[in-house]
Order: C-alpha cells, then structure tokens, then sequence
C-alpha cells in the first residue's frame, strides 16, 4: 500500500510551510465553529480542505513553489517586524531612541547623558535632546 501511495505521489508536490499553515487554519476555524455556530465557518473550512488537496496533488511544480515563497517571504516579513520590536522594546532599558526632524531616521542615544546635541548619521542634521 505504501508503494502504491509513493508511486501515486511521484511527480506531484506534497506538503509545504503553506499547507501546513492553512492546516493549521483549518483546525482553528473548526475549535471555533465548535463553540459558534455559524453557516459560513463550515463552507470556508471546506474550501481550504479542497485547496490544501488541490496544492498537495498538484503536478504545477512551479506554480505551488511560487505561491509557498511568497508566504514565506510575507511571514518572514512579519517575523521581523515583531523581533525588531522586541529588540527596540529591549534596548529602551539602556537608550532612548530619538528620530530625526528632518530624515526620520532612528537614532539610539544612551540614557542619563543630561542634555546632549544628538548629529544624525544619515543627514547631519544636528538637535538638541536629553537623554
């Protein structure tokens, strides 16, 4: 039986990051629909069965691929943005972080320096701020 399978999904593109995501999504919405009913909930977990099945049967190999590097590429996107977020919530013990009038540029200063003229490393601009 196990041969057969294999054989079956030979040239097909199985399971990815997106898959596993929209799995995941999947179990979500169905916890949900548990504790609320809802018409709608059924028929889009459905529809995300299907195109789960419809992305791990596919022999498009090129198109799937496409489609799990873009989720990758906006999960990594949003990945960064809360670590960045993270770190500046962490240096925020040490620093302060100014931003500059003209430029908006992110400038880190340490704190209890008493008033210190910050220059900007992008534009050069120079201002007055207390650490």
């Amino acid at each position: 039986m196990k041969e057969k399978w294999n054989r079956f999904m030979m040239g097909r593109y199985g399971t990815d990051d997106l898959s596993r995501h929209l799995i995941g999504v999947e179990f979500v919405l169905l916890l949900i629909n548990i504790f609320w009913k809802n018409s709608i909930l059924p028929f889009l977990i459905l529809v995300i069965l299907i195109y789960v099945y419809y992305r791990m049967f596919s022999r498009d190999y090129n198109k799937r691929y496409a489609e799990n590097m873009k989720f990758l590429s906006f999960k990594n996107k949003i990945i960064y943005q809360f670590s960045r977020q993270k770190s500046e919530m962490q240096q925020r013990k040490i620093y302060h972080i100014y931003r500059c009038p003209s430029c908006k540029q992110k400038i880190r200063v340490p704190k209890g320096k008493g008033n210190i003229i910050v220059t900007c490393p992008k534009c050069r601009t120079e201002f007055q701020k207390k650490s």
